[in-house]
C-alpha cells in the first residue's frame, strides 16, 4: 500500500487504502478529498467494465462533494467521520436524482426526489458517493443478476457469486472502487456478499440505522421488522466509523432507536455453535470457526461450544414474514417484470413458506416474541455467539436457479442468513482468509444494540490474521 501523499504517482494507490486511513489522511491534509475521489473514479473506470458492480455512476456529484469536504477543512470546520471516504449506495434505496430501480425494468424511471436517511447521513459525515451498486431483481437472491443492469462478477473469482443481494456493493469494495459499500439485509444481503467477496459486513440491530424511501409506499410488517441498512468494508475499524455515520437519528423512521454507540463493559465470553440445528457445514467452514474461536481465546476470551437457541424456527418465522411481504406487496410486480430467475426463486420460497394468510402471519408475529426472548437470555450468558455465515464456501455463479434441488441446497446452507433477521439482533460477517480459491469467514452475533461487542470481537479476530487486500480482477 502506498503511503498517503499528493501527486499523480500516489493517486494510483489511494484506492488500496481503507476508509479509516483515507479519513485520517484527508483530515490531516496529507491527501485532499478531491485526490481521493479522482483516484477511485479512475479505479472504477479500470475495473468496473470487468465486474459490473456500479450500475449508476455519480462522477460529477462525487467531485463536487469532495471539493465541499476540502473547502470545509480549509475553513477549519469538522469534516465528519467519513471525511472524503468514497462510498457506494445500493440501488434499492433513494438517492436524490437517481432511479431507485431495485434491479427492475419496471422501476427504471423511478427517480428519487430526496435522499433516504442512510444516504443523507453518509453525506453529513463527509462521505463521497461515487456510484450506485447492483442488486438482483427485487433484491431477492444471494446472487446478483437482473435484466436491467446485468450480472455482477466477484473480483476475487469470477466463477463464484459475489453474493446478494448487496453483491454490487461487496464487489465494489473488494475491487477498490470504493472504501465503503452500503448494503441492505433482510435475509443475509449484507453478511453473505461480504463473506463471498472476502470482506467484513455488519447487519446492525433493527432500529439502529434509520430507513425510509419516499419514492415508494411504506413497506409491510415483515420488512419493517427485519430489513436493515449497514456497511461492507475491508477493515473492522471501517465498519465502526461507517456505522457511526449511518446511525445518526432521522425522524422519518419511526423504528429508529437513538441507542448509544459507545463502548461499554462486557464479559469476554463467547459461545460457539458449529452446526446450528444440525445444518450441514463444510469442513472448511468448520475449520474457520474453530480458528476464529482459537484467536479469541488467545486474546483473552472464554469460548464454550454449546447448542444455540432455535435457528430453524427463526428461519421459518423469517420465511412467513418475508413471504407475506412479497406475496402481498410484490407478487404482481414479479409477474410483470417477468425476470426468470426471480420468478423461479420466488416460487421456491413461496413453497417453502407455505400459504401465508392472516392466521399464519399472526402466529409468526406471536412466535417471534418468544424467539427474541430466548436469544436475548442466551446472549446474556454469552455476549458473542460464533456460527457459520453459510454452511458452504461461496457458491458457483447462478447455482440457485439450476434446479429445484440446487435451490434447496443453497437454501439449507443459508440457514443462519435467514434465521437471524427474525430476531432483530446485530450480526457481523468477519473475513478470515480463503481456501480452494474461495473466501471464507465466520459470523458473530451479539445482544440488541451491542454492536460494540461485535466490533471488539471482530478486531481481535482481524488482528490475529492478515489484512484484507484489494482484489485485482485479471481477466480480459
Amino acid at each position: 500500500m502506498a503511503s498517503a501523499g499528493t501527486g499523480r504517482e500516489s493517486m494510483r494507490h489511494i484506492w488500496q487504502m481503507t476508509a479509516s486511513e483515507i479519513a485520517a489522511a484527508v483530515r490531516s491534509k496529507k491527501l485532499s478529498a478531491t485526490e481521493v475521489a479522482e483516484a477511485h473514479l479512475e479505479r472504477l473506470d479500470e475495473v468496473n467494465p470487468k465486474i459490473n458492480a456500479v450500475v449508476q455512476e455519480c462522477r460529477e456529484e462525487a467531485l463536487h462533494a469532495a471539493k465541499e469536504v476540502d473547502d470545509a477543512i480549509s475553513r477549519g470546520e469538522a469534516p465528519g467521520a467519513l471525511c472524503g471516504v468514497p462510498v457506494t449506495i445500493k440501488v434499492n434505496v433513494d438517492q436524490k436524482g437517481h432511479a431507485t430501480t431495485n434491479g427492475l425494468r419496471l422501476l427504471e424511471n423511478l427517480v428519487a426526489q430526496d435522499d433516504s436517511p442512510v444516504v443523507s447521513n453518509i453525506r453529513k459525515a463527509g462521505g463521497v458517493i461515487v456510484g450506485r451498486t447492483n442488486t438482483p431483481a427485487f433484491s431477492l437472491r444471494w446472487f446478483t443478476k437482473n435484466n436491467l443492469h446485468g450480472q455482477t462478477l466477484n473480483p476475487r473469482n469470477r466463477e463464484i457469486t459475489p453474493g446478494g443481494s448487496s453483491g454490487g456493493a461487496a464487489a465494489a469494495v473488494a475491487s477498490g472502487i470504493c472504501a465503503l459499500g452500503h448494503g441492505t439485509d433482510i435475509a443475509g444481503s449484507i453478511r453473505y456478499p461480504a463473506y463471498a467477496c472476502g470482506l467484513h459486513g455488519l447487519r446492525p440491530t433493527l432500529g439502529r440505522v434509520p430507513a425510509y424511501n419516499a419514492s415508494a409506499p411504506d413497506r409491510f410488517i415483515g420488512a419493517q421488522l427485519m430489513a436493515v441498512s449497514g456497511p461492507i468494508a475491508r477493515s473492522i475499524s471501517d465498519i465502526e466509523i461507517s456505522l457511526a455515520a449511518m446511525a445518526a437519528p432521522d425522524l422519518r423512521d419511526p423504528w429508529h432507536v437513538p441507542a448509544p454507540l459507545g463502548k461499554r463493559d462486557f464479559p469476554k465470553r463467547a459461545a460457539l455453535t458449529i452446526a446450528p440445528d444440525d445444518m450441514p457445514v463444510a469442513d472448511e467452514v468448520r475449520a474457520a470457526m474453530i480458528d476464529a474461536a482459537d484467536k479469541l481465546k488467545a486474546a483473552g476470551w472464554t469460548v464454550e461450544e454449546v447448542d444455540c437457541p432455535p435457528m430453524r424456527h427463526a428461519a421459518a418465522i423469517n420465511a412467513r414474514l418475508w413471504m407475506a411481504e412479497t406475496q402481498f406487496g410484490a407478487k404482481d410486480m414479479i409477474e410483470k417484470e417477468a425476470e426468470p430467475d426471480s420468478r423461479f426463486v420466488f416460487d421456491q420460497m413461496t413453497r417453502e413458506a407455505g400459504e401465508v394468510g392472516f392466521e399464519s402471519l399472526m402466529d409468526a408475529l406471536q412466535a417471534r416474541a418468544g424467539l427474541v426472548r430466548q436469544w436475548e437470555l442466551f446472549l446474556q450468558d454469552y455476549p458473542v455467539f460464533i456460527c457459520p455465515v453459510s454452511g458452504e464456501l461461496p457458491f458457483d455463479q447462478q447455482l440457485d436457479v439450476r434446479s429445484e434441488q440446487a435451490f434447496a441446497r443453497v437454501f439449507e446452507a443459508q440457514l443462519t442468513q435467514r434465521g437471524l433477521p427474525a430476531t432483530g439482533l446485530p450480526a457481523l460477517a468477519v473475513a478470515t482468509g480463503a481456501t480452494r480459491d474461495r473466501p471464507v469467514g465466520v459470523q458473530l452475533v451479539a445482544p440488541r444494540f451491542r454492536e460494540d461487542i461485535l466490533l471488539a470481537a471482530g478486531l481481535d479476530i482481524e488482528a490475529a490474521g492478515d489484512p484484507l487486500q484489494v482484489a485485482d480482477p485479471d481477466w480480459a
